[in-house]
């Protein structure tokens, strides 16, 4: 592990907390500080990431909310048998599982729920201090991982159930970060209460598949000069999403931020559309098929196709785990507003920073080499912008000496 045992323990706090994705997330956290599994796909586990303070594994409590009732160890035998979970581990982390499922608390609104928006954020904001005060944890971090919501119907309409609970999450003092397409933190609403918490958020939406190959196709395309005339693709997958995406606004809420990486990477939108399609066989495997036009030389047209095939919750848990830990640090740091270093995580990532992966990667990288040489102490909340301007300038600074010096 990258931090110190002696730590205190931080929590996180995962709104769908009974879902595949967090689900996955608490049984491989378990599984990865037993020892029973490496911890696979998570960069923060990397040398590169040592000496940035993050908290241990082994010192994450979880707790959360959802709507549904069905316990976490029942859960874990359902993706087992799925195939998102191997043979053996959801026996061998059930303890770990019956202490999280303990934590999680009855979400909202539910149907018949006659409860007022302010009413539902001081309840959830109750439930996470609650889970603070009895863990003794200095902070927490909540994660949306529900399922898609559509999107919001503008002013007047009523709040959505994300904007609730990123409300909540500031209410209570906690950080935010959003791994799905709904609106959070992005809501108006929402949006104006960040600005004056003084705390650190991130979002929105997971790239975990489709979208993470356009991070790394989109700037191929744009440094060999090559015009890309056509991009369309289409996803299957079930489970809960493919149920959730069925829906056009959701689906049209989760293509915008495919679409965004394109624009950001190509500087232009090409023709074509991604489609969604449900297919509940699949269960928690996607399927995502791209289709890429594009001229060479002379004008000669040619084709790349692509397809990826992967397990959705296997691929977003170590992500939610790494984002949990470096939000946290964050926040211990004194970092304040939208975490624009972290967009390698992001189809739409908040704040400031390049699109391309490889650039969002070593944008990440220097974060935290920036939270290794913060300790936080007596700092007070510190705009993550200023920082960033003030790492462009420290660059910028060495790049001409070292111009100079040639």
């Amino acid at each position: 592990m990258s931090a110190s045992l002696s730590r205190p323990r931080v929590g996180v706090w995962l709104i769908g907390a009974r879902g595949s994705v967090a689900t996955t997330v608490i049984t491989g956290c378990a599984a990865a500080t037993a020892g029973l599994h490496p911890p696979t796909g998570m960069v923060t586990e990397t040398p590169a990431f040592t000496d940035s303070g993050l908290p241990a594994l082994s010192d994450l409590v979880f707790g959360g909310h959802d709507t549904l009732d069905c316990p976490l160890p029942k859960r874990a035998e359902t993706l087992t048998a799925g195939g998102v979970l191997p043979p053996g581990i959801a026996t061998a982390v059930s303890a770990e599982l019956a202490i999280a499922d303990r934590e999680i608390r009855p979400g909202g609104p539910t149907p018949g729920d006659t409860r007022s928006e302010a009413e539902l954020i001081t309840a959830l904001a109750d439930d996470l201090r609650d889970f603070m005060h009895r863990h003794a944890l200095e902070r927490a971090v909540v994660v949306n991982v529900a399922s898609t919501e559509p999107a919001s119907q503008g002013p007047g309409a009523p709040l959505p159930a994300s904007a609730l609970y990123a409300l909540a999450a500031l209410r209570a003092g906690c950080p935010y970060v959003n791994f799905t397409p709904s609106e959070g933190m992005h809501h108006p609403v929402a949006a104006r209460a960040a600005e004056d918490s003084g705390l650190p958020y991130a979002g929105r939406d997971g790239k975990t598949g489709q979208t993470l190959l356009r991070a790394v196709l989109g700037p191929m395309f744009a440094q060999r000069a090559l015009r890309v005339r056509a991009w369309s693709g289409t996803n299957l997958l079930g489970g809960g999403d493919g149920a959730a995406l069925a829906d056009p606004a959701a689906a049209a809420a989760k293509n915008a931020g495919k679409e965004r990486v394109l624009a950001d990477t190509l500087g232009t939108v090409p023709e074509g559309e991604v489609h969604i399609d449900d297919v509940p066989a699949l269960g928690d495997w996607k399927t995502a098929w791209d289709h890429i036009a594009f001229d060479g030389f002379l004008g000669t047209r040619m084709i790349l196709q692509t397809t990826w095939q992967g397990c959705d919750s296997a691929l977003a848990a170590p992500l939610v785990l790494d984002l949990a830990r470096l939000t946290a640090r964050a926040h211990e740091a004194g970092l304040s507003g939208p975490l624009g270093a972290l967009g390698f995580y992001f189809k739409d990532p908040v704040g400031e920073g390049p699109a391309g992966l490889s650039e969002q990667y070593e944008a990440l990288v220097r974060f935290g080499q920036r939270l290794g040489r913060t300790d936080g102490e007596g700092s007070g909340a510190r705009s993550v912008r200023d920082a960033g301007e003030r790492e462009t300038r420290e660059r910028e600074t060495g790049e001409r000496e070292t111009g100079e010096a040639l």
